[in-house]
């Protein structure tokens, strides 16, 4: 029998989790316009769910304990609609100066900066 990998145990947490938060009732939440019928939902709205959940009073240990798994791939999320959003940014001919004072950075290499560093890990993530 084949050991899994470290990657692999964390694929299977999150999997257990996103399943988790969906059949406590994330599947019932209103889609996006943009996302597919059959699209899962992100891990952003399955963490945002379980918040609401806690500040509702309706959470459970286990929601929690999903929504701390998923965090990880949210950042991830987030980082990659980063990288987008700046890919479109550049792509509408918006100077690196502007970007800069758009995301709240000091400079325009510093945008370009964090820019290389976000893309570099979007892509590192995506190599086998």
């Amino acid at each position: 029998m084949r050991v899994p990998s470290p990657d692999q145990e964390r694929a299977a947490r999150e999997d257990d989790a996103r399943r988790h938060l969906t059949d406590a009732g994330a599947a019932e939440l209103p889609r996006a316009p943009w996302l597919h019928r059959s699209q899962p939902l992100s891990s952003i709205d399955l963490v945002r769910y379980a918040v609401w959940r806690g500040q509702s009073g309706t959470a459970t240990a286990d929601d929690v304990e999903a929504a701390l798994t998923l965090l990880a791939a949210a950042r991830a999320e987030v980082e990659q609609l980063e990288t987008a959003t700046v890919f479109l940014a550049r792509a509408e001919g918006m100077s690196w100066s502007r970007i800069a004072r758009a995301s709240g950075l000091g400079s325009a290499q510093a945008a370009l900066q964090r820019f290389d560093r976000l893309a570099a890990r979007t892509e590192s993530r995506r190599d086998p």
